[in-house]
């Protein structure tokens, strides 16, 4: 819209020049009107090239900025779900949770199939056959974070703030509750720098393309889900992937 109306005053102001060149401007001092509207043309070009190329450049550092956020987030789920694994719910202990990474073990399972004699109606006795789950050891949390920087997880890349992390619970099905995380951040930060009408129209963003929202975040307060809010192609590691 801004680029729109500085063409169309860029038009005006010509014909307002020409109109006052051609009427009152003596034919010995044209040279150097026309200089100074020259050096006026290419200010205004390079204010709308500007002005074009500016949005294209947001894109692409905002998609630079959010795969940073994204790749934390989706460490601090990866931890939230192991947790909820061996504890059967979340925290919201950031603490908690880098001391079970560094800490905590999981439960290695091996499920077997065995049939037991069942008597029926009758003295009748059948064959049944069940499932039967058992521990036949244990593996290290930290094991599933090697070579990443977990320790960092819960900071936000190119900002000094943090995370904010959530638990709670929520009905899945009628009777049944069950834990949910959520763990967020506002996208002003990591847009901070940028300009500030393409960061508003950012903060609303809701396209499916787009990260949705005012926040970048993972899981949910009002829902059983893990998943973040953003496009799928971040989750294919592709941070020059176009949005349209």
């Amino acid at each position: 819209m801004n680029l729109l109306l500085m063409i169309l005053a860029a038009v005006v102001v010509a014909v307002l020049l020409a109109v006052v060149i051609v009427k009152f401007v003596p034919l010995k001092m044209r040279w150097l009107v026309s200089i100074l509207l020259l050096a006026a043309s290419i200010f205004l070009a390079i204010k709308i090239y500007e002005g074009i190329m500016e949005p294209i450049k947001f894109a692409k550092e905002k998609k630079v900025r959010y795969a940073k956020v994204i790749e934390n987030l989706k460490l601090i789920r990866d931890a939230e779900v192991k947790y909820n694994e061996v504890y059967g719910t979340y925290t919201k202990s950031k603490d908690s949770l880098l001391s079970f990474i560094d800490n905590g073990r999981l439960a290695l399972t091996e499920t077997k199939n065995i049939e037991e004699e069942v008597e029926k109606v009758g003295g009748i006795k059948v064959k049944v056959s069940k499932k039967v789950v058992d521990t036949i050891g244990f593996e290290p949390v930290k094991k599933y974070f090697e070579g990443k920087d977990y320790q960092n997880m819960f900071n936000v890349p190119g900002t000094d703030v943090q995370f904010e992390l959530a638990t709670g619970r929520v009905e899945k099905v009628a009777g049944l509750i069950v834990p949910v995380f959520e763990a967020k951040v506002s996208k002003e930060p990591v847009l901070k720098g940028l300009s500030r009408s393409l960061v508003k129209q950012e903060l609303e963003a809701i396209e499916s393309d787009q990260v949705k929202g005012s926040s970048i975040s993972v899981g949910s307060l009002t829902e059983v889900t893990t998943g973040g809010n953003w496009p799928p192609f971040y989750d294919k590691g592709d941070a020059s992937a176009k949005e349209e």
